[in-house]
């Protein structure tokens, strides 16, 4: 085969075979194709899109270029939960301990934060002494004994991806649904989990920006997953407004505890139930109805939390800091923000919330930053509320008070206050089986 060959097929609307698509990947993860050829078929997929059968074969192209897990000394039935990222997204902290304390192994490998988004292993972080990084027959012993253990992506899993991925990020070849699709897909499909269940984010602080881009994208990596043999399950979530009221890395680790002890925000709990009641559905552990009751008592008699501490302990963290949140450390200075006039909260740019905690320390813009687990925002006001003039509508917290001005700035210039109320909309959009 030669690449300018496939280059030019695609170029023209052709449709890859799988054995192009899978020279084409072996190429990339050994370097044997170059740079410039794999931008050119890149952009040729961005602007000629694939087929359902390309873009599967795309994926386990990837997933197969690197390790594929084998969990089959985890007893029972393996389930996994992965969100698309979003603003105040913490519901990984919350939904995996309630499953595991319902009989149902948490296997789970997750990603740090880049840009406005926050990654579940910065968060996990925050807990001192709590380590991500360990040995794949450890974490397996974990999730034997305690249900669940949450660890960093392996850098042995889909290494092509990376490749393609720092490439098409300086090509402008980023938002192509084949290779979002087969990015997230190639490596969920590389653990090796019986059911997935995907939260869809969509609208400002999300990386899908329109409801029906977020379908689309649901709807294949569901078609993917069943094709690759699991059983899968994707919400469509709103992110038109951050998910509860903490925004940054261990003031979201103190609201998914209270979440976990009944007293989280009502968006966040509600998500949580909802994305748990249907990983244990897939998992057959009884009808939507009996698992939302399980998972409703799982919180309510504190089974949830202590298997969240009892995690925390066998990864190397302090208990104690999760049986008592108060014992996280406050960031040094700390800036309310006032609204400029009164009125409703009519809308929020999320991914400008999200910037904001990045200038406050919270967030990374390149893979080597430095994050500062306690700065961060707690939201006061949130959409739809009504607000005076002068009155507080967040909490700024920073190492520095020089890094206040900028972040209330861009959350000010995030926040628009209207006349009358917003319409009502749903958190959960839609659901694709």
């Amino acid at each position: 085969m030669r690449m300018c060959d496939i280059i030019r097929k695609k170029r023209d609307g052709g449709v890859l075979s799988d054995a192009e698509i899978k020279w084409f990947i072996k190429g990339v993860k050994e370097g044997s194709v170059p740079d410039y050829q794999i931008s050119a078929l890149c952009m040729a997929i961005y602007f000629r899109g694939m087929n359902i059968e390309e873009t599967t074969a795309l994926t386990l192209a990837i997933r197969d270029s690197g390790k594929v897990l084998d969990f089959s000394e985890i007893n029972g039935l393996r389930v996994d939960k992965h969100s698309t990222g979003g603003v105040g997204d913490k519901t990984s902290l919350v939904v995996a301990p309630i499953v595991a304390s319902l009989g149902v192994k948490v296997a789970k490998m997750s990603g740090r934060g880049l840009g406005h988004t926050g990654g579940t292993i910065d968060k996990l972080e925050a807990i001192p002494g709590f380590c991500t990084d360990i040995p794949l027959d450890e974490f397996k012993k974990i999730v034997n004994r305690v249900g669940i253990a949450i660890v960093g992506q392996s850098e042995d899993l889909a290494p092509a991806d990376g490749k393609l991925y720092s490439l098409r990020d300086v090509t402008s070849t980023v938002d192509s649904m084949p290779l979002i699709v087969s990015s997230i897909m190639g490596k969920k499909l590389a653990a090796d989990d019986d059911c997935i269940v995907l939260d869809v984010k969509t609208g400002s602080g999300a990386f899908m920006k329109t409801l029906d881009g977020s379908r689309e994208l649901a709807h294949q990596m569901v078609e993917i997953g069943k094709r690759a043999g699991k059983r899968m399950c994707a919400l469509i979530t709103d992110m038109d407004r951050p998910l509860g009221y903490a925004i940054g890395n261990s003031l979201e680790v103190i609201e998914a505890i209270e979440t976990l002890k009944g007293n989280g925000p009502a968006d966040l709990t509600e998500l949580c139930i909802t994305l748990a009641s249907r990983m244990l559905f897939l998992a057959e552990k009884g009808t939507l109805a009996e698992c939302e009751a399980n998972v409703k008592r799982v919180i309510e008699n504190g089974e949830a939390l202590n298997t969240f501490a009892n995690m925390v302990e066998a990864q190397g963290g302090e208990k104690s800091w999760i049986l008592d949140s108060s014992k996280f450390p406050k960031a040094k200075y700390s800036y309310t923000v006032k609204a400029e006039r009164s009125g409703y909260i009519s809308s929020v740019d999320t991914e400008g919330y999200g910037t904001s905690s990045l200038l406050l320390g919270a967030g990374r813009n390149t893979a080597e930053d430095t994050i500062d687990s306690a700065a961060g925002i707690i939201l006061i006001k949130k959409n739809g509320d009504f607000v005076e003039e002068g009155e507080a509508i967040a909490e700024l917290f920073a190492e520095k008070e020089e890094y206040f001005e900028n972040a209330k700035n861009k959350l000010l210039a995030s926040t628009v206050i209207g006349s009358t109320p917003p319409c009502s909309v749903p958190l959960v959009l839609d659901i694709v089986e």
